[in-house]
């Protein structure tokens, strides 16, 4: 089998290996860099615009980032780690566009307000409860609050026309949110590392197995086009295949990788295609998803810009699938799995009896059921103005536990050999806003000796500003950064005073 050799193999053409192949670009420009897509384009799977939430997560909206503590009282550490890895991202999107190295940013960022919206006394209770706890920290300041429905119809039409005047109301707008279209920022990035001489993206390649010999990996890929099979060898290999991580993973064989399995979901949306109805409404509205489900099922309201064009989603809806990717096999789940994963796994589904049911329940909804779901969030809508949309697969981390046997994760989680040579990106949600804080913990992790370099920590300072300082706990350096990724990206720059 010919054999070649590089610096760096990527396996996934997603928003994670766009972004740790521009930061090591950046970092090195001497890195040859090969990457592998199994699809005909990047960005087709869970980064395309239609396949995930788009919302530039900041925290500002999404309930389930901030739970309620059995005390009453709000735990909003979460939040703001969220928040703050998104302006890390911004940060390093920023420099890009000064650089020139990505242009017309308003291709992929677009601002839109960020809403909670929660309807009957104790959603009511605690979603201002959230809202004085997030008031705490400066990230959140300027986030408006109201219980006024005459208010809340002026932030969003929608929500409240044809509403029952018998239930309370309470909502929150954040001015600072911000639409991300992460497939076009994907492109846009691939696009750019291209451009080198040695960089090349191959579409339509399967990686079929890696291994580890005499301190390189070796990727076996094929071309699906010819047929033709090949292996790279390289010091460095990241998987960032989306659902496809896992089943790499595996077959890599590291000790870390042992006991992890994956639980796949799917997802469809409800696209608006009356353009008076689309115009109306211009905001991201979150509200708090149903108990037993998934946080990817969080429904939303959401105005996007995809191609350009002014779009209106609702849902998304979950479902049950053994697929872990829309272009998957239905045998997938059952390849993954192993003897080394299988008691997690029996242990995290015996523990999540309800999910399952949720999601089968899902799955039966009728178009009936899809349109009065929509309707607890815009009563006024009609069928007729609504077209079913397949959304994308999530692979939630199932993961080893001392006292439960397996736990299902529903966030994201990076996993790295001993020494640094290969690392996978598994999980979901926040995943795609937080890219550049999840590859700079990965730099962290796999290029230790270079990350501590003079050479590299002036590169970070450059790339990220704020790289090595909390944004969290330091407001005038939040203030400073907002004011420089806001004149860039041309997005909102600060927060204006909050009001009830």
């Amino acid at each position: 089998m010919k054999e070649t050799t590089t610096d760096i193999v990527l396996i996934g053409a997603g928003i994670m290996s766009a972004t740790l192949g521009a930061l090591l670009k950046q970092l090195d420009p001497g890195y040859r860099i090969e990457i592998f897509e199994r699809l005909e384009a990047a960005a087709a799977e869970s980064s395309d615009a239609w396949n995930n939430a788009g919302t530039g997560h900041s925290a500002f909206c999404e309930l389930n980032y901030t739970p309620e503590r059995a005390d009453g009282s709000i735990d909003i550490s979460k939040a703001v780690k969220i928040a703050e890895s998104f302006e890390v991202s911004k940060q390093f999107w920023a420099y890009l566009v000064e650089q020139g190295v990505v242009t017309f940013p308003d291709k992929f960022i677009h601002p839109i307000p960020h809403m909670s919206f929660v309807w009957g006394g104790k959603n009511v209770q605690y979603l201002k409860k959230r809202h004085a706890a997030l008031q705490e920290c400066h990230l959140f300041r300027g986030m408006q609050y109201s219980e006024d429905r005459a208010r809340i119809t002026q932030w969003a039409p929608l929500v409240m026309q044809d509403r029952s005047s018998t239930d309370p109301v309470a909502a929150t707008k954040m001015d600072l949110g911000t639409d991300v279209n992460f497939g076009a920022l994907t492109r846009c990035l691939f696009e750019c590392l291209q451009k080198n001489e040695d960089v090349h993206l191959h579409f339509n390649h399967e990686v079929l197995d890696l291994d580890q010999r005499d301190g390189y990996w070796h990727v076996r890929v094929k071309d699906e086009a010819t047929g033709d099979k090949r292996s790279i060898r390289a010091p460095f290999v990241f998987i960032g295949a989306g659902g496809g991580s896992l089943p790499l993973l595996l077959k890599s064989g590291i000790p870390e990788g042992l006991g992890f399995g994956g639980f796949p979901v799917s997802g469809q949306w409800l696209r608006c295609t009356n353009e008076g109805v689309i115009r109306a409404h211009e905001a991201k509205v979150y509200g708090l998803a149903a108990v037993g489900s998934p946080p990817m099922s969080v429904p939303h309201l959401d105005t996007r810009w995809i191609k350009g064009k002014r779009e209106l989603l609702f849902g998304p809806y979950a479902g049950f699938t053994t697929r872990f990717l829309k272009h998957g096999s239905v045998l997938d789940l059952f390849r993954s799995i192993k003897f080394s994963n299988l008691r997690p796994m029996m242990a995290a589904g015996m523990h999540n009896l309800p999910l399952t049911k949720y999601l089968i329940d899902q799955v039966r909804l009728t178009p009936e059921a899809r349109l009065e779901a929509l309707r607890e969030y815009y009563p006024g809508a009609r069928a007729e103005d609504w077209e079913l949309a397949i959304a994308g697969y999530r692979v939630q981390v199932i993961k080893k536990d001392e006292e439960e046997g397996g736990v299902l994760e529903f966030g994201t989680e990076v996993v790295s050999a001993a020494d640094g040579s290969i690392a996978a990106l598994l999980g979901a949600s926040p995943g795609a806003s937080t890219a550049v804080s999840i590859m700079l913990d990965l730099l962290q992790r796999c290029f230790p000796q270079r990350l501590a370099s003079e050479e590299w920590q002036q590169k970070l300072r450059r790339l990220v500003p704020s790289y090595g300082r909390s944004l969290g706990k330091d407001a005038a350096l939040c203030q400073e950064i907002r004011a420089y990724t806001g004149r860039v990206l041309g997005i909102p720059q600060a927060a204006p005073a909050a009001a009830s």
